[in-house]
């Protein structure tokens, strides 16, 4: 089996509402390039790619001459054509690799009439646990309200719970002033004695705020503190200090750092992305390295649709030592541009596809809809709040938005 072809599309999927982050926003959509790779045998695998609001196709168009004629078993050799460690100093092209290796799973699993699961060793479970993911939030188009106080973030969060069967709740923090998040947090313990918590204002909290923050909320059912300040030594002074778990989506991405972590402890959690660390088999290598030195794994999410879900999903189903539940803005979308539409929660879990490869096929409707749209609206920037002209915020960041103001995007 060879590749033949490469295809990139850039797609802008509409979100519920514009959800707020420590460093911006997501505008209302999430522009994600879905990659297709076509085989000399017929057959077409599936990646996915973001890129912080902006379009990835030009990338893949360029790599694509030099990826024809390389059989997609050969996923070794992949890394080093795309995403060799030297050359990367010039070009870093590790979520190209991922979006590409995920394709060539695809392949793999279809022309062998296997699930991806299948290739990496075989699925410990069925389904994998996901947790609420909230998030502070401008009112929708389609009249979603604004989330801001405890009591809209309370109430929002029993909506999910209902609806999905959610037990853990995450709430991305990092936009208020940390003592009016710290209540949001509280009050979402109050509301649902029982479920599990975790907070992540993505590192913009300086030492004494991380401090004081981890401080206020030891006495809750946290799973973990995720990097509330900057840097793994940061992250150690807060672990030395603070009695919750400490994880991390942003200073633990590659090998070299995992070996630093293990070498000075500074997170507990390690949060995996299959875009991050460059593909799914990465991920797995990277959680045998935790299994030995006891770190606890989760799944990260970094904004996906269908494709990048299910690769969210062969990595949950094949990892032993996942023991936390996995993030996903998934529920956050108002459609998605696979067959048979979004998929389903059921119990705050989503079943791992068993069909051969990922298990998802495009709607090439949805894919035309979706890239016709994006053509309209074009990109957006990651780190920028469409509500707040002008800003950004600094690390640590001391230019909070006021949580007394109702949330409302500028005409």
């Amino acid at each position: 089996m060879k590749i033949t072809g490469i295809r990139a599309t850039t797609v802008t999927v509409p979100l519920e509402a514009p959800l707020l982050h420590s460093n911006g926003a997501h505008w209302g959509r999430f522009v994600r390039t879905i990659v297709e790779v076509e085989a000399d045998n017929g057959l077409v695998g599936l990646g996915e790619m973001g890129g912080g609001g902006e379009s990835a196709e030009a990338a893949f168009q360029a790599i694509a001459p030099h990826l024809a004629g390389h059989d997609p078993f050969e996923l070794e050799a992949l890394r080093f054509k795309i995403a060799n460690p030297t050359a990367s100093l010039y070009n870093n092209r590790t979520q190209i690799l991922a979006a590409i290796e995920f394709a060539c799973l695809d392949l793999v699993g279809q022309h062998l009439g296997v699930p991806v699961y299948d290739l990496l060793g075989g699925r410990v479970r069925d389904s994998v646990p996901f947790a609420s993911y909230l998030f502070y939030r401008y009112p929708g188009a389609g009249g979603s309200p604004e989330i801001r106080t405890p009591d809209q973030l309370v109430e929002h969060a029993r909506a999910l719970k209902a609806e999905h069967g959610f037990t853990v709740h995450k709430l991305k923090g990092g936009v208020f002033p940390p003592g009016h998040e710290l209540e949001c947090y509280r009050a979402l313990a109050k509301a649902f004695p029982g479920d599990r918590l975790r907070y992540d204002p993505n590192s913009v909290l300086s030492l004494e705020e991380g401090l004081r923050f981890g401080k206020a909320i030891e006495d809750l059912d946290n799973d973990y503190l995720e990097d509330p300040v900057l840097g793994l030594e940061g992250l150690r002074l807060v672990r030395e200090r603070v009695g919750v778990p400490l994880a991390t989506n942003t200073v633990v991405v590659n090998f070299e750092q995992l070996a630093a972590n293990v070498l000075r402890r500074g997170a507990d959690v390690v949060l995996l992305d299959t875009t991050f660390w460059g593909g799914i088999r990465a991920c797995v290598k990277a959680a045998g390295v935790c299994e030995t030195f006891q770190i606890g794994v989760a799944v990260h999410s970094s904004g996906e649709l269908g494709i990048q879900l299910a690769t969210m999903l062969h990595l949950g189903a094949v990892l032993p030592n996942l023991t936390y539940a996995a993030d996903a803005h998934y529920h956050h979308l108002a459609d998605d541009v696979i067959e048979g539409g979004p998929m389903r929660y059921t119990g705050g879990r989503i079943a791992v596809p068993s069909g051969p490869g990922l298990g998802v096929r495009l709607d090439h409707d949805k894919v035309a809809e979706y890239a016709a749209l994006y053509k309209e609206l074009g990109g957006y920037p990651y780190d920028r709040d469409p509500g707040r002209p002008g800003w950004y915020p600094l690390v640590p960041n001391d230019r909070w938005a006021d949580p007394s103001v109702p949330l409302a995007l500028l005409p």
